[in-house]
């Protein structure tokens, strides 16, 4: 008690004013303070959550097209947490996960406490699939929290060519130096019209393929059409096979077949080659009885 006194004494002094009275009333309330107990609640830890989001859910394009979505997934708790995602698709469609900006795939992504992040999924569609709407749903897990995103592609439909001989053949004669027809069929066996479907050949060098008519205008799914190739082997052609090859092209659509031309050479050079021939024996031979003679 003297002690707390002089406490209080000093402490006033220091501070230039006049000391407390400690009276027994004040030390009490003094000591109750000092041994009253501090109660400390502790707030719970919040529970893992997690939020998903695409701001361009629907896509667009043709069976050969790569569908991608970019995703953002954000920790709304917090702690730091390790975000695992998955796709669900149609059968036979291929997904994948990689970095927003890489090309790094990924199953996973940490993610800090109150942040977010971004990934890309891309979506590829068999290429003999028919127009439609196609839905994907993406699922993020972490620990015990869960978030899912709901999109969709929708597959439009696209024109397929080929391109072969008459009855399927791709083989041909042609004699060298003259123009020969052969029949090309070019079929559509995709979901649209074709349109502006345009021929063109790569042929040997010193070759002429010119094709009647140039353009199919417009050929339905199902039909085919047929146009002639009209080859000129070159004049220096030796007798062979030759392949070239005939390609069908219709706004962005390809499609090419490789035939193989056999080729002859005239009979008329086949003649003139048999006369030199027949002239210098001729020669020889009356150049022998000559000097035979003396």
């Amino acid at each position: 008690m003297v002690y707390q006194q002089m406490v209080y004494q000093r402490a006033s002094s220091e501070a230039g004013a006049t000391p407390p009275k400690l009276n027994l009333r004040n030390l009490v309330a003094l000591q109750h303070n000092a041994l009253a107990p501090v109660n400390v609640a502790l707030a719970k830890e919040l529970p893992a959550k997690l939020t998903v989001t695409s701001k361009l859910p629907s896509r667009r394009g043709s069976p050969k097209s790569n569908f991608e979505y970019t995703l953002n997934i954000k920790n709304d708790s917090g702690r730091n947490l390790v975000a695992s995602f998955a796709a669900e698709a149609p059968s036979n469609f291929e997904t994948s996960f990689t970095e927003a900006y890489g090309s790094q795939e990924l199953s996973s992504i940490p993610i800090d406490a109150g942040q977010s992040k971004d990934i890309k999924l891309k979506v590829r569609p068999p290429s003999t699939i028919d127009a439609g709407h196609f839905p994907v749903r993406v699922t993020v897990n972490a620990e015990d929290a869960s978030a899912k995103v709901d999109l969709a592609l929708d597959v439009v439909g696209q024109p397929q060519l080929q391109v072969s001989g008459r009855d399927g053949l791709l083989s041909a004669r042609a004699v060298a130096a003259q123009q020969s027809s052969i029949p090309i069929v070019v079929t559509n066996t995709g979901t649209t019209p074709a349109e502006n479907v345009k021929l063109s050949a790569s042929a040997p060098t010193g070759w002429k393929v010119t094709f009647e008519p140039a353009t199919i205008d417009r050929l339905v799914p199902g039909k085919d059409a047929e146009v002639q190739a009209l080859v000129t082997p070159g004049d220096k052609s030796l007798a062979g096979d030759y392949m070239t090859a005939v390609s069908a092209t219709s706004h962005g659509e390809n499609a090419s077949g490789q035939f193989r031309i056999t080729v002859s050479t005239s009979t008329v050079w086949g003649m003139v080659g048999a006369g030199v021939i027949g002239v210098a024996l001729l020669l020889m031979l009356g150049t022998v009885a000559r000097f035979g003679r003396r």
